[in-house]
């Protein structure tokens, strides 16, 4: 049984660990991270009021749907287009133009809200979402070594999450601040459309540290318009069990998640302050759960770790989507959002580092289009059940979707006897990681 002076020194080699990989973030990684706190802050606030400001305009939960359908399906369909631009114009102008055309979006819809403006903006949210999303993976591949990278990405991804908390918070407080200055209700318009144009600045911010960046030389790396379909033709095998399981997560996902703060309003009947606090503290537990990824899936192996926790987060979505009790179901929210999340970008790694540089820009298009498929189509139809039957049969689709990603991603990384998955040309190279992801626990 190990004494306390040996766990006080593996904790302390661990820590030291830990921040070895850290302080070998490059500037570009560092510069990278700034601009994910600002924007995690701002979007924290955003995704929490959003579809209050669409309510408070007079229009229902099936134009909300639209509304998510119209971002994702954008985003699905101009993946690979974005792709090819962010191959074509590079990594940094094209994380500037993503962020950029967010920006964009929001003030256009607090100044032209009309339906066919808010389609049409969450449309252009949608192609800068596609654009940073698809440049996002292949830049913190370019900018990173293979020690630090798994930290890199889920450090990116914790520090977004965790300034989230705050926005959340914040969001939750803001149309209340800005209500009292004009005099309004904290749940009108104008209050809430105030908030929305505080985010569109901060979000702005975002941009400095992005202008920032130093541009990388070109890697040598030869891409042409077919390189898609080579990519295909050459390792069909490869792209079926990278993003089979991330497509039908996202499709559950869609069901759910963009409606979480309606939910807790109508089913649970709390105040948009009460629901900005449990958002931020929920934000802030996965924030936390990203941070300590890294280690984990050092310790375990990726898949191991993608696969326990995801498989863990089921019982707790079921409390969350059943449960009569709120407090219940605000714990199971908790859990369900740590658990569910904190390995999504260790798998990123994962998946981009099984596959050839020349077709990152590639395989970052079709995660994408994997993320987006389930929410291009799957809000729609939710906003439709919520409309006549609550939210009982959402949840329960996401529960039997998110079941079957599961046992995919144990079917094709961890069953005994499953092939390796790296391209032939590079299987000495990756051979002692992939060995440790497939390892037994």
């Amino acid at each position: 049984m190990p004494t306390t002076s040996n766990l006080f020194s593996r904790l302390k080699h661990g820590t030291a660990g830990y921040l070895s990989n850290l302080a070998a973030f490059s500037p570009n990684a560092r510069y990278y991270l700034l601009n994910a706190v600002i924007t995690g802050a701002a979007l924290g606030v955003f995704r929490l009021l959003f579809n209050f400001y669409v309510l408070s305009l007079g229009y229902d939960e099936a134009l909300l749907g639209n509304l998510t359908t119209a971002t994702s399906l954008t985003a699905l369909i101009a993946a690979l287009p974005m792709g090819y631009l962010a191959d074509l114009i590079g990594r940094k102008r094209s994380l500037v133009a993503g962020s950029s055309a967010v920006v964009t979006a929001i003030l256009v819809m607090v100044a032209f809200p009309t339906a066919w403006v808010l389609v049409a903006s969450n449309v252009l949210i949608g192609l800068g979402q596609s654009l940073s999303g698809v440049t996002m993976g292949p830049f913190l591949m370019e900018n990173s070594g293979e020690k630090e990278r798994v930290y890199l990405f889920s450090y990116s991804a914790g520090l977004q999450t965790a300034s989230a908390s705050v926005g959340n918070w914040v969001g939750g407080k803001l149309p209340s601040w800005l209500g009292a200055l004009q005099s309004v209700s904290a749940t009108s318009t104008p209050a809430y459309g105030a908030s929305l144009l505080v985010i569109a600045l901060t979000a702005s911010l975002g941009l400095i540290p992005l202008m920032k960046m130093r541009t990388l030389k070109d890697n040598g790396v030869q891409r042409t318009v077919f390189a898609p379909i080579h990519f295909f033709r050459s390792e069909p095998s490869l792209v079926g069990k990278l993003i089979l399981p991330m497509l039908i997560t996202s499709i559950g996902a869609g069901l759910i998640m963009p409606f979480m703060n309606v939910f807790f309003r109508n089913v649970h009947h709390q105040t948009d302050s009460a629901i900005g606090g449990m958002f931020a503290l929920g934000t802030l537990a996965m924030g936390l759960g990203l941070l300590i990824a890294p280690p984990l899936a050092d310790r375990f192996g990726k898949i191991q770790m993608v696969v326990f926790t995801q498989a863990l987060s089921i019982p707790f979505l079921y409390l969350l989507g059943f449960s009569p009790l709120y407090p219940l179901a605000a714990g199971a929210y908790y859990f369900r959002l740590t658990l569910m999340n904190m390995s999504g970008p260790v798998y990123q790694t994962f998946v981009l580092e099984k596959v050839k540089p020349e077709a990152r820009a590639t395989i970052a298009s079709l995660n994408s289009m994997a993320s987006n498929f389930g929410w291009a189509f799957s809000p729609t139809i939710s906003g439709i059940l919520q409309v006549n039957y609550g939210f009982g049969m959402p949840f329960a689709g996401t529960i039997a979707l998110y079941t079957l990603s599961t046992l995919l991603y144990w079917f094709f990384f961890l069953k005994k006897g499953a092939p390796r998955l790296a391209p032939k040309s590079e299987q000495v190279a990756l051979a002692g990681n992939f060995t440790d992801d497939s390892s037994s626990d």
